[in-house]
């Protein structure tokens, strides 16, 4: 499976399988479009009607073009076969370890966003805290649960995990007392909306978590419409001084700003680079999660505004980057050389298997997206997981179990996307959500361009720039 596209003046070919990447002239990407399903003499033919005015598309030049085709077939960098159907079984029967847990240490918060999944930090329940002890015992469950795995990763989360932050400072000290005794390494994550942030919290952060996640939507007059305090009021003014002291603090790494775009600010690309002018430059912007009758949710017609503004960005990243001013963009985070090992693109975030979610009283489900769902409870942290069917069931939700992937281009970066989103889109975890799908391969045509840019590739025949990736 190939997938062509142009972009930015670069004609692009993905070899899905092996995942290589051409960047070609117009000849050869003509050519490749057609090499499948005409045979050579055809091909010629066509070559030469449509560039009769061209005098260096010869004959001899469309045989050097198909040649070097070959060659590249031949050597699995073009026209590979999908030799990983198998890998996809195999990695069902495996037992996996978990390694990873959304610690919700609070199910409340000190915002009221409109657009809220988690009924503001309610997650549809009632308002409660995680107590130390039930902290401790999700930490206890994670290090028994996973393995032979050494590094093991913890994320507090909410609602707003700064109204529980005695417990945070807890949790963490007793994490790296156990480091020692079970031979683990704790990476420790902070989301927060940023309104409790203060110096403590900041010189904590810098000597215990790894990343910290900052919720800001861009510009203040988005960021204030949705993320308002309990009074009514906008957050901007109250959170951005303490997110730019904690950034410049850590040294600019460490962190990322991830902010929300709705039909209200389809235009997301001027909320970044607001973003950016106030000094931050690990960013992401998600679309928003909400019920389609919802006034903010995305619709049809944003469609072509959103891939516009992925473009945008995409030639602003290139302009920066060559300015010596970079800006990372988590969805645009590429590894064209390496990347992910193939059980990890099949099998993705590894929600209900290798990541789980847990309540402040310990129970656990899949992942943050599905808490309060009580048909997704799979048990808590003191008997285990206690619904292994569920398990199984996530176990096989992957780039291989949905058969509206079977066609996608696109299926072994996404590894079959979001099992939440297909949910809340179909009713069931292995179907998908088409909308996000059309979103994220936009941003993957996007994000291999970008690479694409950064390293210089120039348009030739296939044979003489490619860029591989090993799937």
């Amino acid at each position: 499976m190939i997938h062509q596209y142009k972009l930015n003046g670069y004609n692009i070919v993905l070899d899905v399988y092996s995942g290589s990447v051409h960047v070609v002239d117009d000849l050869a990407y003509d050519i490749i479009g057609l090499y499948e399903t005409q045979d050579p003499q055809s091909i010629t033919q066509l070559m030469l009607q449509k560039y009769a005015q061209s005098p260096d598309v010869t004959e001899e030049a469309i045989q050097e073009v198909l040649e070097s085709i070959e060659e590249l077939k031949v050597a699995g960098k073009l026209f590979a076969q999908d030799v990983y159907a198998d890998m996809a079984f195999d990695y069902k029967k495996r037992n996996p370890v978990i390694k990873a847990l959304c610690l919700h240490v609070a199910h409340t918060c000190n915002l009221t966003c409109d657009y809220c999944f988690a009924s503001q930090g309610k997650y549809q329940g009632e308002r409660a805290l995680m107590s130390f002890e039930v902290g401790k015992q999700a930490l206890d469950f994670l290090i028994a649960n996973s393995g032979r795995r050494t590094n093991l990763e913890v994320d507090f989360f909410g609602g707003e995990p700064l109204m529980n932050w005695e417990v945070v400072k807890r949790l963490v000290a007793y994490g790296r007392e156990q480091e020692k005794i079970h031979n683990k390494k704790f990476r420790f994550t902070l989301t927060t909306n940023g309104v409790l942030l203060d110096d403590e919290v900041i010189e904590f952060a810098n000597r215990e978590m790894h990343n910290v996640v900052l919720s800001l939507d861009g510009r203040r007059e988005v960021h204030d419409r949705l993320r308002k305090t309990v009074n009514g009021k906008g957050s901007y003014d109250i959170i951005v001084p303490k997110f730019q002291k904690l950034v410049k603090s850590r040294g600019g790494k460490g962190y990322y700003v991830r902010g929300t775009f709705t039909h209200n600010n389809v235009d997301f690309t001027e909320d970044l680079f607001h973003m950016a002018d106030l000094g931050f430059r690990e960013l992401s912007m998600e679309p928003v999660v909400c019920a389609p009758e919802d006034p903010y949710a995305l619709t049809q017609e944003d469609l072509p505004v959103l891939f516009e503004q992925y473009e945008i960005l995409a030639k602003e990243m290139i302009r920066r980057d060559k300015a010596g001013d970079p800006l990372t963009f988590y969805h645009y985070m590429i590894d064209l050389k390496g990347g992910p090992c193939i059980y990890k693109r099949i099998s993705g975030c590894g929600s209900g298997t290798e990541y789980m979610a847990v309540t402040p009283w310990g129970e656990l489900y899949p992942c943050h997206q599905f808490v309060g769902d009580p048909k997704y409870s799979m048990g808590d942290v003191w008997r285990g997981v206690t619904n292994p069917s569920l398990r199984e069931e996530f176990q096989q939700c992957n780039a291989y179990a949905r058969k509206d992937c079977q066609d996608c281009w696109a299926r072994l970066y996404c590894s079959g996307g979001c099992a939440a989103n297909a949910y809340h889109a179909t009713g069931d975890i292995r179907g998908i959500y088409e909308y996000g799908c059309e979103l994220f391969r936009k941003r993957m045509e996007c994000a291999i361009m970008v690479k694409i840019a950064q390293a210089g590739l120039q348009k030739s025949h296939p044979d003489e720039a490619n860029a591989e990736t090993n799937v």
